[in-house]
């Protein structure tokens, strides 16, 4: 990808971002209004991959809300797109190659449904808005904590209108290092290859459930890293900005700059920790 990043005007980059903080509180407050758990609707790829009847209306919530200011501008949301990484892979590859406006959104109703269906407050919307490829702005707003992650290219993160920075961690030994519990088998395996390698190598490993939160956490230094070996462009897209705008690193796991196609991921505090997080995750046979 060109490092030659076409931005828009900065009226629109505030108006997108006043958007997506709106859209995020709303689909926050119906999460909040269920927090004690909801019914499973249906299994998707999977016993482990989860959709209650609250993930379309907090995605339709959100929908509206931009559409209401943006109606020219394209929309890809989680429950659009049928199960599985192959069919997420092409929904990206589709809007990316046709999208007239030049402006995509890209949304995770309830990022950590499982945490949600069973009640635990780590779940919430991810909201992102590319244009002609790039994330530009990205929202991730946690409900049960009210606290409203942003970020605008070229400004920096954000955390209720206060800076952000990645952690100041040096060596892997320092770093608290998250990582998912995945419902795909394939990624399940791979998980399981990585933990008696990084483990001893890293202070912890936490599994939060929520790749936006991990993804917030890591940006504002909660965590030091975050790795993941397959993730959807609506899993990433708002995290990505936060990351690399509080002065972080997201790569694929050949230390590739992340992208909407990537879907293998590392994000964390940059420099050193990133490096030896690779190193160990290929040690492991993580590829």
């Amino acid at each position: 990808m060109s490092n030659e990043i076409e931005l828009p005007p900065g009226e629109t980059l505030d108006s997108l971002l006043d958007v997506a903080v709106r859209a995020s509180k709303h689909a926050g407050e119906i999460i909040l209004g269920n927090a004690g758990g909801a019914d499973v609707l249906k299994s998707k790829a999977n016993s482990r991959d989860l959709l209650t009847l609250i993930d379309p209306l907090c995605e339709k919530t959100i929908r509206e809300t931009v559409l209401e200011t943006f109606p020219s501008h394209d929309f890809l949301g989680e429950e659009d797109v049928p199960p599985g990484k192959e069919a997420s892979a092409a929904a990206i590859d589709a809007k990316l190659a046709n999208n007239p406006s030049h402006y995509l959104w890209i949304v995770d109703p309830i990022d950590g449904t499982s945490n949600f269906v069973h009640g635990m407050p780590l779940c919430m919307p991810s909201v992102a808005v590319a244009h002609k490829g790039e994330v530009v702005v990205g929202v991730i707003h946690d409900p049960h904590r009210q606290e409203t992650f942003s970020a605008v290219k070229g400004r920096g993160a954000y955390m209720n209108g206060e800076r952000i920075r990645v952690g100041e961690q040096s060596t892997i030994g320092d770093a608290i290092v998250a990582m998912g519990s995945p419902p795909a088998e394939e990624s399940m395996k791979m998980s399981l290859a990585a933990l008696p390698v990084l483990m001893p190598r890293v202070r912890t490993i936490r599994m939060i459930g929520s790749a936006a939160l991990m993804l917030a956490w890591v940006a504002n230094g909660r965590l030091t890293a975050y790795w993941e070996y397959d993730l959807s462009s609506w899993d990433v897209a708002a995290g990505s900005i936060l990351i690399e705008e509080a002065g972080g690193s997201i790569t694929d796991l050949e230390n590739e700059r992340w992208n909407l196609r990537t879907r293998k991921i590392c994000a964390s505090n940059g420099g050193r920790v990133h490096e030896k997080i690779l190193e160990a995750l290929g040690e492991a046979g993580v590829v």
